[in-house]
């Protein structure tokens, strides 16, 4: 019987298991053993399990979705990565340099006992031919549909529309998003290997630059997502998050 130490978080009510390790430790780590702890009735339960391999002062993130695949990137993982880092560190503020599949994020972690705040680099915002049926497509490290949403929608219409999108790009997140004003939108996200999701950081940003490149908001924005709100701001073509971390429990998991 292997027992392994994970430590539960949330960003804006996205929830992942996170393990601080070492980059032997994370070798321990497959898709099925994955997928079985993020299960929600039959494991622990989660979006998606973050494999924190420490190296120095540097952080190598690894990104489980809850069916086992691995993602490239994901903002609000990355903030409850870094929490949970800090905490085993010990600090209360600190900055935690992060490599991640699509390229190094620092992130600026401030805690306060179980709750907190992060502040994440997400880099560049790319964009490719938009499809039929979207507002635009969008890359922040993994690959974004954007489309306006439509009260009229079922929640089965919107899961049909969202696996439609998501094929013709060859797998992606599809955010439903609602403008309120300039500086302020909102969204739903059916994400990729996971389903519906309370927030999605990557999201959040996809949306944000595909909305202000039709001129329907600032460089500045509000994203209310179901689970909570994170910030967006755009320069240019570099974007940051800024959002919520909070602290849920330290779980003992065992594996036969």
């Amino acid at each position: 019987m292997t027992k392994r130490l994970l430590h539960k978080w949330h960003g804006a009510g996205n929830d992942f298991l996170v393990d601080v390790t070492t980059n032997e430790g994370a070798d321990f780590w497959s898709p099925a053993l994955a997928a079985a702890v993020c299960h929600r009735t039959l494991g622990v339960g989660a979006d998606g399990l973050l494999v924190a391999a420490l190296d120095a002062e540097r952080v190598t993130m690894t990104l489980y979705n809850a069916d086992g695949s691995i993602a490239e990137m994901s903002g609000n993982g990355a903030r409850c990565l870094a929490a949970a880092v800090a905490r085993h560190w010990g600090e209360q503020i600190t900055n935690v340099l992060v490599d991640t599949l699509a390229g190094e994020r620092l992130v600026h972690i401030e805690l306060r006992g179980d709750e907190g705040y992060g502040f994440l680099e997400m880099g560049q915002v790319t964009f490719a031919d938009t499809i039929e049926g979207a507002l635009g497509v969008a890359g922040v490290g993994n690959p974004h549909v954007v489309l306006m949403d439509d009260a009229s929608w079922q929640r089965s219409d919107r899961e049909a529309l969202a696996q439609r999108l998501s094929d013709a790009v060859g797998g992606a997140n599809v955010e439903f998003v609602t403008v309120l004003d300039p500086s302020h939108v909102s969204l739903s996200v059916y994400e990729r290997g996971v389903g519906w999701t309370m927030a999605c950081g990557t999201g959040s940003v996809a949306s944000t630059a595909v909305l202000r490149r039709a001129g329907l908001v600032g460089d500045q924005v509000r994203v209310s997502n179901p689970g909570g709100d994170l910030v967006v701001e755009l320069r240019g073509d570099q974007a940051t998050l800024a959002g919520p971390v909070r602290f849920v429990a330290d779980i003992t998991w065992s594996v036969a």
